[in-house]
């Protein structure tokens, strides 16, 4: 873990009066598990947006591989391919699962129709859902939509595999899931990552402390906008730093401020 594969320097984004990120540095490196953590509304999920090239910061740079990006992820293809799953699945009510999971393809390939389906039925076969191809968002559970949407992440097309996504940020990935739904999607992001040829890294925000233990290597703490601590999951609980302490006791006695 030497050279960043992702290199964010001095970001700051606001929105009106209200700065969200504050001149902060972070770096995701090669085959990592990055936990981003944090009170709510202090950033995290802006982050994953700058990451992934869909929100512009008002100041700072992003390097991806060593080159700086310049502009949203639609305007210059970026040298590695990035996903996202975002917190509620974002999936497409009105299309069924394949045409949700093979969307991109259907969309923008020249695959015939049933080379996407053999593809699509591979991305769920890898996130354990064979076979449910034909139905609708409206007839899963909330585990089997986040699956569905992890399949979608994680699909890439054969023709340009430099497209396919190297790089997996999840946005709040089991929340409103049960402990056992959570474990299922826990297990999933840690297999996801150690299957040959799916993504090797990824960032996670996430408040939960099962899927903080479960799924981060290292740890970055965001409170009112700035990166408050950095360390490992066994650092965590040794620290005597009053942030992580509050936010890991769930206590409402301690420096960061209880809203409403």
């Amino acid at each position: 873990m030497t050279e960043p594969l992702i290199e964010l320097k001095g970001v700051s984004k606001s929105f009106g009066n209200n700065k969200v990120l504050d001149n902060v540095d972070l770096t995701i490196y090669r085959g990592e598990a990055l936990g981003i953590i944090g009170p709510s509304g202090t950033g995290k999920s802006t982050i994953l947006r700058v990451i992934a090239g869909l929100t512009n910061p008002d100041e700072g740079e992003i390097y991806v591989q060593g080159v700086r990006r310049e502009g949203l992820i639609e305007d210059s293809a970026d040298p590695i391919g990035i996903g996202m799953v975002f917190q509620q699945a974002a999936l497409f009510d009105s299309l069924n699962v394949d045409e949700n999971v093979g969307f991109l393809l259907y969309q923008n390939s020249k695959l015939a129709r049933s080379q996407i389906q053999e593809l699509v039925k591979e991305k769920l076969d890898m996130v354990g859902l064979p076979g449910i191809g034909h139905l609708y968002p409206s007839e899963l559970s909330g585990g089997m939509r986040k699956r569905v949407s992890f399949a979608r992440a994680i699909m890439s097309n054969p023709e340009n595999p430099k497209e396919g996504p190297e790089v997996l940020l999840y946005d709040e990935p089991t929340a409103g899931l049960d402990p056992i739904a959570s474990t299922v999607i826990e297990d999933l992001i840690r297999d996801l990552q150690s299957m040959h040829g799916v993504c090797s890294t990824y960032a996670i925000v996430t408040h939960q402390d099962s899927t903080i233990r479960r799924t981060a290597d290292r740890l970055v703490f965001l409170y009112q906008g700035r990166v408050q601590w950095q360390g490992t999951v066994s650092e965590m609980d040794s620290t005597d730093h009053p942030l992580i302490r509050q936010f890991m006791s769930g206590s409402v006695q301690g420096p960061i401020q209880v809203v409403g």
